[in-house]
């Protein structure tokens, strides 16, 4: 999963017509690094989305823009909107994250 490193590429890459999914993490959540064993296949089979990660701590402002108010979060935006938000006490399985992706179809 790509790395957001500038606010430049975060606002190219959610006004895009297409779903892109964007994880808020951190290097030291643990739940973040539970999420990141099992995400690959959940990407693989989204493969009508695009993931990228993004670290909390490093963009703070886009974090509070977008209400990230627990980690790890997924949003998703298309065409600079955002669409959907599973927050993090949601994204702890890879059968919340595929029922969450199942809704952006």
């Amino acid at each position: 999963m790509e790395r957001i490193e500038s606010l430049e590429q975060f606002e190219k890459i959610i006004n895009e017509d297409q779903f892109s999914v964007m994880k808020f993490d951190t290097t030291w959540c643990p739940d973040c690094k539970n999420l990141d064993r099992f995400i690959g296949p959940i990407v693989e089979e989204n493969d009508d989305k695009n993931f990228f990660a993004v670290d909390a701590e490093k963009f703070e402002d886009l974090a509070s823009k977008y209400e990230v108010r627990g980690i790890p979060s997924l949003l998703v935006f298309k065409n600079g909107e955002k669409l959907a938000h599973l927050h993090s006490k949601f994204a702890k399985t890879p059968t919340q994250i595929r029922e969450y992706l199942d809704t952006l179809k």
